[in-house]
Order: C-alpha cells, then structure tokens, then sequence
C-alpha cells in the first residue's frame, strides 16, 4: 500500500497544517485544491525542509462529475486521504438563501461524501488504505446559530461512520475528526472560547496521531465530548428555550 497522503482542501489553514504534519513523518503529499497554483510556496517549501515529494492537482468538491477523472489524474491511489474541504457561511444570512444552503450542505456534505466514496470503492479493492475526514462538533446536535452548516457535518458524520462499519475487516480504517473551534481564516472576527478553540496546528498533530493509533472518531480538544454530550442529553422542552 502506498505511503502516499492526498489531501483535499489542501490550501485551507488546517489542509496545510495537517500537510507539515504528515511531511514530518516523510509521507510523500499530493495536495489538491481548486487554485492548486496558491499552493506553489506550500510545496516548496515541504520539499525543501521535509525532503518529501509533493505533487499539486487541481480539484474541487463541488465537481461531482470530475471526481473519477481527477482520482485518476493522481497516477497511484493514495494509502491515506485526507478531506479537509468545508465552508462555514453565515447562518442568519444563509437561512433565508436556498442557494446559499445547497452551496453549504454540497461543500460540507454531498461533495465529500461522493469522492470519499469512490476512494472507498479504490481502497477496498486494493485492500487497503486510510480515509480521514473532518466533520464538527456542529453536527452533534442541531442548533439554532448554525443548523445548515452542522446539518452538514451531522451528515458526513453519518456517512462515515456508515463507510466505517462497511469497511471493517476489509483493511480499510476510516477517522472522524471533530475540531470544534479553530483559529482560521473562516473564523476571523467571531469570538471564540479559549479553552474550547484549536489551533490548525493542533488539528494536524491529532489527524495524523489518530491514523497512527487507529482510532475511529476524535475530538480535537477532549472538553468537546463532554461539551456536546450535555447539549445532546438536553431534554427537547429545555433545549428549545436555550441560544446555542
């Protein structure tokens, strides 16, 4: 199996962390993104302090059509992907924009779970591999400051976990990966809890920890489970009076 790690929505803050990450542990990178261009410095600068190669493809999630040709653009199925691709929007806005809605759930939902989908096919025939994707907190329980966005990831945390229990015994290990908070460019100016908030860093060291150790589904910051498990043992009359 290839020591290869693909990783989707590789010019976001936490894509390129989670790439220094790997790059560290001298796992040759193709990243992916729609501007593959921007990420020029990024590959360079890996090969240069890491001595890994790195290839750069053009992808973008919302290109279901395209998603067979750009697998096999890749010239060898990768033994690790990783899917980093997500858009958070504006809750108070979007709500109100059908159009903005489906942009949101075919980013953080549909589109992932399409091309995960087909690596899931590639990897199982192979017999082997690893998906790792990053879902969110927000899907744990639906709430009223970002139902659309955590509708979403409340999706392809179900997906996963479904693609999960498919693949066992067929030598293929698939990573949920719960964040909450992280200090990105998609935050800026929102005002986020300390205790609760990751760095991109932080995401990377966890992601390629979790492959490492095999684990199934983590939260970034451990406070988080017990977080969402109080918010999702609330009793519906109570949690209908709360602003979350």
């Amino acid at each position: 199996m290839s020591s290869t790690v693909l990783i989707l929505g590789a010019a976001s803050d936490i894509g390129r962390a989670i790439a220094r990450r790997y790059a560290e542990t001298g796992r040759p990178l193709i990243l992916a993104a729609r501007d593959p261009e921007r990420l020029e410095p990024d590959a360079a600068d890996l090969r240069l302090r890491y001595k890994v190669p790195v290839s750069l493809h053009a992808f973008d999630v919302l290109d279901r059509d395209g998603n067979a040709g750009f697998l096999d653009g890749l010239g060898e199925l990768p033994g690790t992907v990783v899917c980093t691709v997500g858009l958070l929007g504006r809750q108070e806005e979007d709500q109100h924009s059908p159009a903005a809605t489906e942009r949101i759930i075919a980013t953080n939902f549909t589109g992932p779970a399409l091309v995960l989908g087909l690596l899931a096919d590639r990897m199982e025939a192979a017999g082997g591999g690893t998906i790792v994707a990053v879902s969110s907190v927000a899907g744990d329980r639906g709430r009223a400051s970002n139902y659309i966005y955590g509708s979403a990831k409340a999706g392809l945390t179900a997906f996963l976990s479904g693609l999960r229990n498919r693949l066992a015994g067929k030598g293929v290990h698939v990573v949920t990966v719960k964040p909450g908070f992280v200090r990105t460019r998609m935050t800026e100016g929102m005002p986020l809890p300390g205790l609760l908030t990751a760095d991109p860093d932080e995401v990377g060291r966890a992601v390629v920890r979790a492959e490492a150790r095999g684990k199934d589904v983590i939260y970034v910051r451990p406070i988080w489970r017990l977080v969402m498990t109080v918010i999702r043992l609330l009793p519906e009359a109570l949690f209908k009076r709360t602003r979350l």
